[in-house]
């Protein structure tokens, strides 16, 4: 009943004939017939809404099963998924709800009050809640709603969701990522990663993000592997499910903070046969305490939100630390100069790539499209990096300011704006330093208009009108910032300056 809709028919073949195999264990646990069958509840729910195909469901709810069930419910009725980090306030909200004009809103019951002038002034149609025990109006209302809904068909060529992207200059942009750029990477990274249904994935990321969402979910989904859903990550719990897992995808701070409790050893670890990092740089220097602890070489990967994933080091063959490998099948990359030629091993370049992995643009920017992405399918990424004579790809910068931490985009400039604000700062920029834990770490410098200001001043103002992953680790009052002849500020002197800041 699957098949004229692209992503879901390839999602659900592997499990078709395994309906009563276990695909996910805690949170209530599911066999894949059972949530293939809530999707479908969720599905009918929406088309009774009023969701139609093309239409934006935006979803910013904790992590649960149930907002995966969502998730592919939302692509049943051939409409397009937006989640939003649970973490963003009733401000930030606002600005994805008035840009992507979803039909439907879904958020957690606890911030209805806070919410709902959000959905009113951008007029929502409906909105409704999902809390991580699956309650709410929504959750409550799908028990009712029958299994058997038909799924919308959807060709390679349709939205299957929106993930809003930071850049550095401008807002925050929406990519457009279609059935067949989310199935053809899932399927690609299936077979390069050797995922089969013997596998069991201990999930601990996020779901509103590509890492958590299109990869792990998805790649269990077409692998018809069992996952451990875990609602966060917890050392406790991941070396509870160790023994009996197989695979761990997660981020550089999983993988530091792991190597700092005793638990782990070689023998906690005999039954996995894959430990995969992303989001974020992995340092050499944790590479190789991990095989030092474990007998395992982490395998690190490079994707972005506009592409899904470009490259990874190898299942069979050299894992290089500092490196994210080769490119994966199916995926060109090539390395540019500012003349657009391509250029050589070892010189440093813009990083471009191409395959039916990438976006199909960006959500009412077709400006911004049509500067990044071009006619012939190569996508400019805005990284920079270089590769080795064994085509091995190294990301060593990027050539906009975008910060990484924790594997989530930070805009360096929203930071400031909130910073600058203050009556007591003259000016200040924020930069990504090298961070152990987050990958990179947002520092603020700020150069002060009254001396009696205080970094604690600067936190707190911040904290109250930022997610969380935005705010500084750091604050640093300096009496001036470094500016070129022009007088712009050199943000990448500040970035040499406090590059050991955390060391």
């Amino acid at each position: 009943m699957y098949k004229d809709n692209h992503l879901l028919a390839q999602l659900r073949s592997a499990s078709l004939g395994r309906g009563d195999d276990v695909f996910v264990q805690g949170q209530g646990g599911r066999t894949f017939d059972a949530f293939f069958a809530n999707a479908e509840r969720y599905a009918a729910l929406l088309a009774a809404k009023g969701v139609e195909p093309g239409d934006r469901v935006a979803v910013q709810v904790n992590k649960s099963l149930e907002a995966l069930e969502l998730y592919l419910g939302t692509v049943m009725t051939g409409a397009v998924f937006l989640p939003l980090n649970p973490d963003y306030t009733a401000s930030e909200i606002a600005y994805f709800l008035q840009d992507a004009t979803p039909h439907m809103f879904v958020h957690d019951p606890s911030r209805k009050s806070e919410m709902q002038a959000a959905a009113q002034a951008a007029d929502v149609a409906h909105v409704m809640t999902l809390d991580a025990a699956g309650g709410g109006t929504l959750g409550d209302t799908a028990k009712a709603m029958p299994d058997g809904f038909v799924p919308v068909a959807r060709t390679a060529d349709d939205l299957a969701a929106i993930l809003y992207t930071s850049g550095t200059t401008g807002r925050s942009k929406g990519a457009m990522l279609t059935h067949g750029a989310l199935a053809s990477n899932t399927a690609t990274l299936v077979d390069y990663w050797r995922f089969t249904p013997d596998d069991v994935l201990i999930h601990a990321l996020p779901i509103f993000h590509t890492h958590g969402l299109f990869v792990a979910t998805n790649v269990a989904l077409m692998a018809a592997a069992a996952m451990i859903f875990l609602p966060k990550f917890s050392p406790d719990a991941i070396f509870a499910a160790m023994p009996i897992a197989t695979t761990l995808m997660g981020v550089p701070t999983f993988y530091t903070r792991l190597l700092d409790d005793p638990r782990l050893t070689k023998d906690i670890t005999k039954n996995m046969r894959l430990f995969i990092s992303g989001s974020a740089p992995l340092l050499a220097e944790t590479h190789e305490r991990w095989t030092e602890r474990t007998d395992h070489k982490i395998l690190e990967r490079y994707g972005m939100t506009e592409t899904n994933m470009n490259t990874s080091n190898p299942y069979d063959g050299a894992r290089k630390p500092g490196t994210v490998g080769l490119p994966l099948p199916g995926v060109e990359v090539k390395i540019m100069d500012g003349s657009g030629a391509e250029l050589g091993v070892d010189e440093i370049g813009s990083i471009e790539v191409r395959g039916d992995n990438v976006f199909a643009g960006y959500w009412q920017m077709p400006e911004k499209t049509a500067e990044e992405l071009r006619e012939d399918g190569w996508f400019v990424t805005g990284d920079l990096g270089v590769r080795d004579k064994d085509g091995y790809v190294s990301i060593v910068g990027r050539s906009k300011d975008l910060i990484i931490s924790g594997g989530f985009n930070v805009y360096p400039k929203e930071v400031e704006v909130i910073i600058d604000d203050l009556p007591d700062v003259l000016e200040s920029a924020v930069i990504g330093v090298p961070h152990a834990d987050f990958g990179e770490a947002v520092v603020a410098v700020v150069v002060a208009r009254d001396p009696a200001l205080t970094a604690e001043t600067i936190s707190l103002a911040t904290a109250g009108k930022l997610a969380r992953f935005k705010c500084p680790k750091s604050v640093l009052i300096v009496d001036a910032l470094p500016r070129n002849t022009m007088g712009k500020v050199q943000k990448k002197s500040l970035r040499e300056e406090y590059n050991n800041l955390f060391n």
